[in-house]
């Protein structure tokens, strides 16, 4: 059984969650744990990015 991946959406989604993260890091000068845990899931979204989005980049290059 193959299973196919939409691997540009994929990047899409990673790359606006982490937009988002980032929106929220910013606003947690105020809040720090907001500021910290944002940081974190930062953190597990730049894995994404190596695992998936430098992958996209990598293919676009051509």
């Amino acid at each position: 059984m193959e299973t196919s991946y939409d691997i540009h959406a994929i990047n899409d989604k990673i790359l606006k969650v982490k937009e988002l993260l980032l929106e929220l890091e910013s606003e947690g000068e105020t809040f720090p744990a907001l500021a910290r845990n944002s940081k974190r899931a930062l953190v597990c979204i730049k894995m994404l990015e190596f695992n998936i989005s430098d992958v996209v980049s990598f293919t676009t290059d051509d």
